[in-house]
């Protein structure tokens, strides 16, 4: 018998990836949460560094054993609480923390006054700046007869969505408390599918508020993208002008100098224009899934958030080219003087090469009349020695021929050995 079936099982036992477990658990890490009407839901994401996460952590895990709950697990990034009759959320992500809770609404009127058992009180401590807030009220279609009047008529939207099975109203503007209101009507679907559509249109505006951040990092690169785009027309003007090394590099620094500053810009915003490209799919891939479709006479939310979305990520998208074209032309520009500055260098090293090589002839020359002096000078010392010696050998008595005499036929053989001993020096170093 194998193994497999000594342990119950006819499937072998294989060594298992530490990444399946996380990646399994993350596929079931958000499932929807079943939902009925009448309910009140609440959303809030804030802005979170990763400082702050890690100390939200730590807090969710107090504020949930106060409750008499647990807290999330070490590491985690998702986790529920159950109290007061409602279910809080609480999920992070790269840059934002979202705390949504739901509970049973109150029976007065739509939009009134918020449950009070929602954990959003004095004891609730935000992670961060508040980024998304939004009221959210499930109700079936007949408990409303008078929704419009809570909403402004200038920016309602009102959709069928999954197939006409329930209806969601929306204007996308604040009330009075600082939230986002939505209604949704429920006309035939579960709590599970209901629970699904209030959780994508929760993500639909935490996306959408999300990819709106894009916009504002693109107006301020703005003024500073056009300031650059004239220098650096000035510059490629003052390059057809301008000649001589020191001028020319004069340019190449400045030039060197805008592309750091623009690179600088284009490496801090990469990362916000990422997002938001990344943002703006995850809000068409939510509509695409609800299948809204305009209620008879009003506008839908696809054509609403289109209409005002897509001019600010063609903005985006249009500064982000704007730089990519800009460091291009200024690549090309840094190229073309660097070029023209090795030229100048090269045709600046070969003049200092010739002079140098005019110079070194000088000086061999020079070397060359010192030598033949040099020979003159030490010839006229050897043979005043001589002349000393037959002077001194004449007097002494020893059979020599006259001083003057023996001086003077000394000269030519003194001078033609010195010459010898110096040419065969200068030989032996190599300089001929």
């Amino acid at each position: 018998m194998d193994q497999g079936s000594e342990n119950g099982s006819s499937f072998p036992a294989f060594r298992t990836s530490p990444l399946r477990e996380k990646v399994l658990g993350e596929v079931h890490a958000r499932p929807f949460r079943p939902l009925g009407s009448p309910r009140t839901v609440l959303h809030y994401a804030f802005v979170t560094s990763a400082e702050a996460a890690a100390e939200d952590h730590a807090w969710l895990s107090e504020f949930s054993v106060s409750r008499g709950g647990h807290g999330p697990a070490p590491g985690a990034r998702h986790h529920r609480l159950s109290f007061g009759g409602g279910t809080l959320s609480w999920e992070q992500h790269a840059e934002f923390t979202t705390y949504t809770w739901d509970g049973a609404a109150r029976s007065e009127a739509l939009f009134g006054s918020a449950p009070a058992s929602h954990p959003f009180g004095a004891a609730f401590r935000a992670p961060g700046d508040l980024l998304v807030a939004v009221r959210l009220e499930v109700r079936g279609t007949g408990d409303i007869p008078d929704w419009r009047d809570r909403f402004d008529a200038g920016s309602l939207t009102v959709s069928d969505v999954e197939d006409g099975t329930a209806l969601v109203a929306t204007d996308f503007r604040q009330d009075g408390d600082g939230l986002t209101r939505f209604l949704v009507l429920n006309r035939s679907l579960s709590d599970v599918r209901l629970g699904a559509v209030v959780q994508r249109l929760l993500e639909l505006e935490t996306y959408r508020t999300l990819a709106m951040l894009g916009l504002f990092e693109a107006t301020d690169l703005q003024p500073d993208i056009r300031r650059f785009e004239i220098e650096l027309a000035e510059l490629t003007g003052q390059m057809k002008d301008t000649s001589g090394l020191g001028a020319n590099q004069e340019l190449l620094r400045r030039l060197s100098e805008m592309a750091a500053v623009l690179e600088a810009g284009a490496t801090a915003s990469a990362y916000r224009f990422g997002a938001t490209r990344a943002y703006d799919g995850i809000v068409k891939a939510r509509l695409a899934t609800l299948k809204e479709k305009a209620a008879p006479g009003d506008l839908s939310m696809a054509s609403f958030l289109t209409r005002r979305l897509a001019p600010a990520m063609r903005t985006c998208q249009a500064v982000e080219d704007r730089q990519a074209m800009l460091s291009r032309k200024l690549a090309r520009a840094t190229t073309l003087l660097r070029t023209r500055v090795d030229v100048e260098l090269e045709d600046q090293n070969r003049r200092l090469l010739q002079s140098m090589n005019r110079r070194a002839q000088l000086q061999l020359r020079l070397q060359q009349t010192v030598e033949g002096l040099s020979v003159a000078a030490v010839s006229y010392y050897v043979v005043g020695l001589i002349s000393y010696l037959a002077k001194a050998a004449k007097q002494s008595g020893l059979p020599v021929p006259d001083a003057n005499l023996t001086t003077g036929l000394a000269v030519p053989v003194v001078v033609l050995l010195i010459w010898w001993v110096v040419r065969r020096i200068r030989k032996k170093h190599g300089d001929h």
